[in-house]
Formats: C-alpha cells, sequence, structure tokens
C-alpha cells in the first residue's frame, strides 16, 4: 500500500506487532487512518471500549508474544498499556510505540513524536531507548507524579477548553483553581545524592518530574539518569508566582518559594490526614501519604529524532 510519500515499510521484520487503539480520544477522527497505516506497516488492531481495557490489552498482547506494541491514544490510553505491561512483567520482552492521537500529548512531545503518520514511520527506523519509569504506591508513571493544584486542573479542566486550547487550558485552569483552593501541609521526604532531605511546610504543588520538568514546560527531563527531579512549590500570591516564573525561565535562577530537588525515592505526607489529589500521568488519583521511586531504565520504547538523550 502506498504510504502517499514513496515511502514502503521495511517487510523482513520477524518483529511481532499489534496497535491498541483508542477510538475516541481526541475527539476521535483519526481511527480510519490509524488502521490504514497499521495495515501498512504490519500491525494487527484491537480497540478499546472502556476504561482499563488498555491494561488488560497489554497484558493479552504479552502473553500472545507480541515483539512491538503502538498505542494510538492520548497519554491515559499510553499509561493503562504501561499498568498491563508491568502487570504482565513484560517490560523486558515488549518495545512500547506511542502514536499521538489525544488532546495534548505530552509524552510523544517528549519522545520526539510529531503526529500519527512519523510515528508509524520510527516503528521501522526510529532509535530504541530504555526510560526510567517511576512508581508511585505501586503504579508506574512516565511522565510525572504531581501533588496539588496542577492534579486538581487536570481532572476539572472542561473538554471544551481543553480542545481549543490544548496545553494552555490547564495552564488557565491552573491559575483559577488556585485561587480556590486551600494550602496542602505535607512532608516530603527524600533522598538526594545520598543524603536525605526532609521539608516540611505549606505547599501549593509537589512534582516529580521523569520526562517532563516542571518550570520548563518545553523542556524535557533527563528520562535515563534513574532519578526524578522533585520541585516543591510554596504558596505565591500572583505577581510572585509571575516573577519568579520570570526569573527561573529566563534568567534561569533559583527563587526563594520554589524548592528543586534530584532523587530516586521518596515519601510525601500529608499532615493533616485528609486525602490529596494525585495525578499520575495525568490519571487522578487520591492518596493521605504517596511513596515514589525509581526503576532505572526499565521501559524500552521508539523515540523520534528529536529526542536527545541526555546521559552524563
Amino acid at each position: 500500500m502506498d504510504h502517499g510519500d514513496g515511502e514502503t515499510p521495511d517487510r523482513e521484520t520477524q518483529e511481532t506487532r499489534q496497535l491498541v487503539l483508542n477510538p475516541v480520544s481526541g475527539g476521535g477522527g483519526h481511527t480510519e487512518q490509524a488502521h490504514q497505516l497499521a495495515q501498512s506497516y504490519g500491525f494487527s488492531v484491537i480497540e478499546t471500549d472502556h476504561t482499563g481495557h488498555g491494561m488488560e490489552l497489554a497484558k493479552r498482547a504479552a502473553a500472545d508474544g507480541v515483539d512491538l506494541l503502538a498505542v494510538c491514544g492520548g497519554d491515559g490510553t499510553v499509561h493503562e498499556v504501561i499498568q498491563g505491561l508491568v502487570a504482565a512483567e513484560a517490560l523486558d520482552s515488549v518495545t512500547l510505540c506511542v502514536v499521538p492521537a489525544g488532546t495534548v500529548n505530552i509524552l510523544a512531545d517528549g519522545l520526539g513524536i510529531r503526529g500519527m503518520r512519523h510515528r508509524f514511520k520510527l516503528a521501522e527506523s526510529g532509535d530504541t531507548r530504555r526510560l526510567d519509569l517511576g512508581v508511585a504506591n505501586d503504579e508506574p508513571f512516565v511522565i510525572s507524579a504531581v501533588v496539588g493544584v496542577p492534579a486538581e486542573a487536570s481532572a476539572s479542566v472542561s473538554p471544551g477548553l481543553k480542545n481549543r486550547l490544548g496545553r494552555l487550558g490547564f495552564v488557565i485552569e491552573g491559575i483559577q483553581k488556585a485561587r480556590r483552593s486551600g494550602d496542602l501541609r505535607v512532608e516530603v521526604d527524600a533522598i538526594s545524592e545520598g543524603e536525605e532531605i526532609t521539608w516540611k511546610g505549606n505547599a501549593l504543588s509537589v512534582f516529580a518530574g521523569n520526562l517532563r520538568r516542571f518550570m520548563e514546560a518545553n523542556e524535557r527531563a533527563n528520562a535515563e539518569d534513574g532519578t526524578l527531579e522533585i520541585t516543591i512549590v510554596e504558596p505565591l500570591s500572583g505577581i510572585d508566582a509571575v516573577i519568579e516564573s520570570v526569573t527561573r525561565r529566563l534568567l534561569h535562577r533559583e527563587t526563594s518559594h520554589v524548592t528543586d530537588l534530584q532523587s530516586d525515592q521518596l515519601e510525601i505526607i500529608e499532615l493533616d490526614d485528609a486525602r490529596v489529589t494525585y495525578s499520575l500521568d495525568g490519571e487522578i488519583r487520591s492518596y493521605e501519604t504517596v511513596r515514589i521511586s525509581v526503576r532505572p531504565r526499565a521501559l524500552s520504547v521508539r523515540v523520534g529524532d528529536e529526542y536527545v538523550p541526555q546521559v552524563e
């Protein structure tokens, strides 16, 4: 079949390939193209039809001996599939291929993937990297784990705003949410460069980034160094938030209301014994205490040309 660009896929590969397709991600409209490209590149296709189905399909794919498992959907669909691979203990035998079809596609951006057709081409020619996998209370994540206002904003942003504004929608909703909600009282116990560190006080948010940084939205974190980038944001007034954001983004200076750490394990305890909203790769959870660790280079994934390893 013609790919529309004069190229044809390599048929010499002996990989067993399957595509997990979420037909409703990003408002739909991508299903027909995904089926056509999957057929051209030698992927069998199975569609999700309920929440959590991606996890079930990933387990089944691992049991069936699939070597290259593509996921066409948003970050939530990819999150489910990774959960399934972890549950099946298949991280060493299955390579993940992300085919972006959601609204924001943070993971695809971080992996240097530009779109659906580009992703299928990378199934043939893309480099394979092994990325760190974060774990929060036994649940894996690749992008980040967030507690506080940004997590609540991710849950409450309206579909209309998200579709119109994409990532900006989360920013707008986060500002509105910050004005309505109280601060968190937390204790963060971390190990940073072999040193035990405890931070205790009021926080607006605690961010544990694996592939994504908190303050630099368009800059990926090092997802191959065995650590997470921890950012603790204290309560700020509107003007202080603007000043600190500019200082950090443009001048690359540390600021008084933001604490940065590198850590491979940490525990976040809510001091008022209340359940707090967390976002794991955009999926919302609720905990009183969360223990976060790293599985170094556990996830095998195809990346795009724009992905530059940041291994020291």
